[in-house]
């Protein structure tokens, strides 16, 4: 599954995003590029909560 953060704009952003979803939802595999502002996450298959962890880091996810 992907969402795009268009409001991630650095490789902090990024490592930030990444390290908040594994956390929250431990097994996930997530990739991160800042560049596209793409996150895809394998294994995590609640979107609500992915969604709401990358809020939590602080940034503004939306579906692709």
């Amino acid at each position: 599954m992907s969402l795009r953060v268009e409001d991630m704009t650095c490789g902090h952003c990024a490592a930030a995003i990444s390290k908040a979803i594994e956390t929250g939802l431990p097994g996930t595999q997530v990739a991160v590029d800042p560049a596209s502002k793409l996150v895809s996450v394998r294994g995590g298959t609640d979107i609500a909560a992915i969604k709401a962890l990358v809020i939590k880091a602080g940034y503004t996810p939306s579906t692709v």
